[in-house]
């Protein structure tokens, strides 16, 4: 018998879509905290559903963005090259090896879920702060397309993405408007191309893995497909600025949420 949880999870799911519809990026940041809170699947899966989930949802998003011509598919093949795989790199060889006790002292235990969980909830925190101010979108301008610079962000952000399944968008979103030029609705859409390539190709490194639950899968990822078409309709009646700090904040108060929560698991 489904529980009231799961109700809610599912429910929650379509909020996965709306957000990536509506901001271009935060996917992870609802869809982690739903499957490891409502449906109670354990972090390193959820992680790699989450990958799935944010970016079978973004490649369905990108397609009116490419459309519209607001995707630099240039600048995202660059970022996206290293991006790609430092993630594959991390699901298929480095998150599995991690042990379950990563530090055991006599006062504390630093487990794998505190360790991936708490990197995820700090990266919720401090990617809450430029959604809050609302400066991710004043890119300067004669901005020089910085190659390198892109290169390795690229790289930093695969990593990051590999190890807790996020989808990195509000990561990407000022990397692109600060280091390449590009316009913020230009950066969105760029961000929802390079978000569905890094998930679904970094996904492989967990099929190759772990075992999946398509059809739990399938029907998540479904709904958060229909929650992005609400989150497009939603973008072009609501200013964007207004939408991303409203976001900001939950996002602030869900970061605090999982720290002072596994804080309190660990022993």
């Amino acid at each position: 018998m489904i529980s009231v949880f799961e109700i809610l999870g599912y429910l929650a799911a379509t909020l996965v879509g709306v957000v990536l519809g509506a901001l271009g990026g935060g996917g992870s940041i609802l869809s982690i905290p739903i499957l490891v809170y409502l449906f109670g699947i354990e972090p390193v899966l959820a992680s790699a559903y989450s990958l799935f989930i944010v970016g079978a949802t973004s490649l369905v998003g990108a397609i009116p963005k490419y459309r519209e011509h607001l995707i630099n598919l240039r600048t995202g093949i660059l970022f996206g090259i290293p991006s790609i795989t430092a993630i594959f790199c991390t699901r298929k060889w480095i998150v599995p090896a991690l042990p379950d006790v990563i530090l055991q002292t006599a006062h504390f235990t630093v487990t794998k879920r505190v360790l991936l969980l708490g990197l995820f909830g700090l990266l919720m925190v401090l990617a809450s702060v430029p959604m809050i101010r609302n400066r991710s979108e004043r890119p300067k301008k004669n901005k020089r397309f910085r190659i390198f610079l892109v290169i390795i962000e690229g790289t930093l952000i695969g990593f990051l993405t590999g190890l807790v399944g996020a989808g990195g968008g509000f990561l990407i979103i000022p990397a692109l408007v600060l280091l390449t030029g590009l316009n913020f609705k230009t950066a969105v859409g760029t961000s929802l191309f390079i978000i569905a390539i890094n998930s679904l190709l970094g996904f492989l490194g967990d099929v190759l893995t772990y075992s999946m639950d398509w059809p739990f899968l399938l029907s998540v990822t479904s709904l958060a497909i229909a929650g992005i078409f609400a989150g497009n309709l939603l973008a072009r009646r609501l200013a964007a600025d207004k939408l991303r700090k409203a976001f900001g904040w939950l996002t602030l108060a869900v970061g605090i949420f999982i720290l002072v929560r596994e804080s309190w698991l660990t022993p």
